[in-house]
């Protein structure tokens, strides 16, 4: 996790501020611990590494500008593009803004934890079909439903190098200790605003 305060996280703020508006989304400026939640897809589509990023930039009580980064996976590790837990194929995130999608819940599967959850609404996702260790990414193929795209941390206590079977379409932490205090983030966020939160998702390119 890298925590960025002071000029630096201005700058970050408003790079962001602007990528977000010109997509026509929301960007939250005007309250403390109002989150943005940010994906940033690497254009490798690695579906081995954590090799994306997650930052959560906001206001923090000193109504400064705060950033936290961490790494992700938001595409799914290989062993289950191979063998997908739906029949219609392994789920990828398609990059856009969910607003309000996400709450703080208990994600499920072997190693229950608390977690955003994708509870309050829908999100779109590819179906990669062909059973094989690529990220197939393909516009005709996008689904839109309530699919348990969620935000978690793995099984491991710490820190994980390959992603394995650690997602199948949700975005996931690399360290867990990492996971913790973005949730402890999210946590006085809800204090403040209430149990929904907002993810959005973009693409390597769009910081060019």
């Amino acid at each position: 996790m890298a925590q960025i305060n002071g000029l630096h996280a201005n700058l970050i703020a408003e790079q962001f501020k602007s990528i977000i508006n010109k997509k026509g989304y929301a960007f939250f400026d005007k309250n403390k611990y109002n989150l943005n939640i940010i994906g940033v897809r690497n254009s490798s589509h690695n579906p081995e590494k954590f090799d994306d990023s997650l930052l959560t930039i906001y206001k923090n009580n000193e109504n400064e500008w705060e950033v936290l980064s961490y790494e992700i996976t938001t595409e799914p590790g290989p062993s289950i593009l191979r063998k997908p837990i739906n029949p219609d194929g392994t789920a990828i995130l398609v990059p856009d803004q969910y607003r309000g999608v996400y709450q703080i819940g208990t994600h499920g599967g072997s190693y229950r934890h608390i977690a955003l959850v994708q509870r309050n609404g829908k999100v779109k996702v590819y179906r990669d079909t062909n059973k094989n260790s690529t990220v197939e990414i393909a516009s005709e193929s996008i689904q839109d439903g309530m699919f348990g795209i969620n935000i978690h941390r793995h099984a491991a206590p710490n820190e994980k190098e390959y992603v394995r079977g650690s997602s199948a379409g949700c975005q996931v932490f690399k360290n867990s200790l990492d996971f913790a205090d973005f949730m402890e983030t999210c946590n006085k966020a809800a204090d403040i605003f209430g149990n929904s939160f907002t993810y959005t998702l973009i693409e390597e390119e769009d910081l060019s």
